[in-house]
């Protein structure tokens, strides 16, 4: 069973005046485990469609199911990565951490432990008492990640959360993130700009078009060299280039039809 399903999606915005259609039937079904980059133009609706999964908004038409139960409100299955790691600069990375388990009224004393655990895993056990104005960009969003995951969710929807960090810190982030995702089995939906961050990191790539918007290619992302590459390996790979400029050419057919 698929873990997340669209169904014959679309949402449309309304006002007094007029509607405006911003998805129209959107099919997407992804399995458990997998990692799925969604790329488009701007404006297009990608980070709608995380709205949707997330049960943050509720489409106008069709269903979104998560392990075959239709998406009525926000769950805890389900954890969110915003572009910002919007941490609570008066509370030090620990008690950040346990921000979502407070929210979502877990036991203090499993949110504690579990949170230990991760920064021990993931290299900042040692940063437990900072305060957020003490880490860099690139570690703020890891303890941002780890946050999301002390809640215990099984999918995490990303959505440009490496877009506020400078391009070396990007590169290192998106391996790190990459493997603790692999790591902790989740499944994993990335919207981005960024089409080297979308190969580089997914299973398969989600081309959307121009509003009212659809998916309108989607590519597996496969390789010579083993499916199992890093990040930075995958750029380095034979198809990586093959792939880069097929989905490169159809987004600029996107932009130029919509102008």
């Amino acid at each position: 069973m698929a873990q997340i399903e669209l169904r014959d999606v679309g949402l449309s915005y309304f006002t007094l005046k007029q509607e405006t259609e911003a998805l129209r039937d959107i099919n997407l079904s992804i399995e458990p485990g997998e990692f799925i980059s969604i790329v488009g133009p701007s404006g297009c609706g990608k980070s709608t469609l995380l709205s949707l999964i997330s049960g943050m908004l509720k489409p106008t038409k069709g269903k979104v199911m998560i392990n075959g139960t239709e998406v009525s409100g926000t769950s805890p299955k389900v954890g969110y990565m915003l572009q910002h790691d919007h941490l609570f600069e008066w509370r030090d990375v620990l008690s950040n951490l346990i921000v979502g388990a407070e929210i979502r009224r877990m036991h203090r004393g499993t949110a504690k432990r579990k949170a230990y655990e991760l920064l021990k895993r993931y290299g900042l056990r040692e940063f437990v008492n900072h305060s957020p104005s003490q880490l860099s960009g690139g570690m703020r969003q890891r303890v941002a990640l780890i946050r999301t995951l002390v809640a215990e969710p099984d999918i995490l929807l990303l959505d440009e959360p490496f877009s506020a960090v400078d391009y070396q810190t990007r590169l290192t982030l998106s391996e790190e993130v990459f493997h603790i995702i692999k790591d902790q089995g989740k499944t994993a939906v990335l919207v981005t700009h960024d089409l080297s961050e979308a190969i580089s990191m997914a299973d398969r790539v989600m081309v959307m078009s121009k509003r009212p918007s659809t998916i309108s290619t989607v590519y597996s992302i496969t390789f010579d060299e083993g499916n199992d590459l890093s990040p930075w390996k995958k750029r380095e790979a034979g198809r990586y280039n093959q792939y880069f400029n097929a989905i490169w050419k159809e987004l600029e057919e996107h932009v130029v039809t919509s102008v």
